[in-house]
C-alpha cells in the first residue's frame, strides 16, 4: 500500500508526515485491498478563518468505491485525527456493506426519488478554456483568464451503477452530491442531499447537436 503526502500553500514536516503514515497504515485492517492513501494538507492564509485554517483531506483508492473524508482545525494534526475518524467510520460501514449481502445497514433510500430539472445559467465566456485532465486521479487547476476564478478538474472512471450504489458511493465519500452513469438508462446523473433522509436526482439527456 502506497501512502502519499501532499501540501497545498502548506509545507509538510517529517514530524507530520511520519504521524500520518504511521496511522494510515491502520487502514489496511479494515480493506486488505487497498492500493493507495492520499492525504493532502491545505493552509488556508486568510487570518479570519484561523479556526479552521488546516484542512486534511484523506483519499483511499482500493479495488471498491473510493473512500474520502476531511476535516478542519486550527492544528494539522488535530484536524488529521479528525478526518482519520470520519474515514474509519466509512471503511467500517464499507466493509460491513459486503458481509451482508442483504444490505440491512445500507443508506435508506426513498423508494420515489424526485427527478429535479436544474436551470443552468448562462456564463460570461472566457478568452481561453480551462485544460482538460487526461490522466485519472490527478488534478490540474486552470485560471479563467485575467480573473482570480480557479477551475479545479479530476478525471475518474465513470462505472455505470444504480441510484442506490450512488447514494451509497455518495455517504463514502462524504459528499453532498455524487455525479455517476446509471445503468439502466445510461444517463449522466447526479444524485444529492435534500432534507433529512430525502434525496434528489437529477438526469441529462444528452443530446448531440
Amino acid at each position: 500500500m502506497d501512502i502519499t503526502v501532499v501540501g497545498r500553500s502548506a509545507e509538510i514536516s517529517s514530524r507530520l508526515r511520519d504521524y500520518i503514515e504511521e496511522k494510515a497504515t491502520k487502514v489496511e485492517q479494515f480493506d486488505p485491498r487497498v492500493q493507495r492513501v492520499e492525504v493532502e494538507v491545505t493552509h488556508e492564509r486568510n487570518p479570519r478563518q484561523a479556526d479552521t485554517a488546516e484542512r486534511v483531506e484523506i483519499t483511499v483508492i482500493s479495488k471498491g468505491p473510493v473512500i474520502r473524508a476531511e476535516a478542519s482545525s486550527s492544528d494539522r494534526f488535530a484536524a488529521f485525527d479528525i478526518a482519520m475518524g470520519k474515514l474509519t467510520e466509512r471503511l467500517r460501514r464499507a466493509r460491513d456493506r459486503k458481509k451482508d449481502h442483504h444490505r440491512t445497514d445500507a443508506v435508506p433510500v426513498p423508494k420515489d426519488l424526485p427527478v429535479v430539472e436544474e436551470p443552468v445559467e448562462a456564463v460570461e465566456e472566457i478568452d481561453e478554456a480551462p485544460k482538460v485532465p487526461t490522466e485519472k486521479g490527478v488534478a490540474i487547476e486552470s485560471q479563467l483568464g485575467d480573473s482570480p476564478v480557479i477551475v479545479r478538474q479530476k478525471l475518474h472512471d465513470a462505472t455505470p451503477m444504480t441510484v442506490e450504489d450512488a447514494l451509497d458511493h455518495m455517504e463514502l465519500v462524504g459528499h453532498p452530491f455524487y455525479v455517476f452513469i446509471e445503468k439502466a438508462t445510461k444517463q449522466p446523473c447526479a444524485v444529492y442531499h435534500r432534507h433529512g433522509w430525502t434525496y434528489g436526482v437529477i438526469r441529462l439527456d444528452a443530446q448531440v447537436l
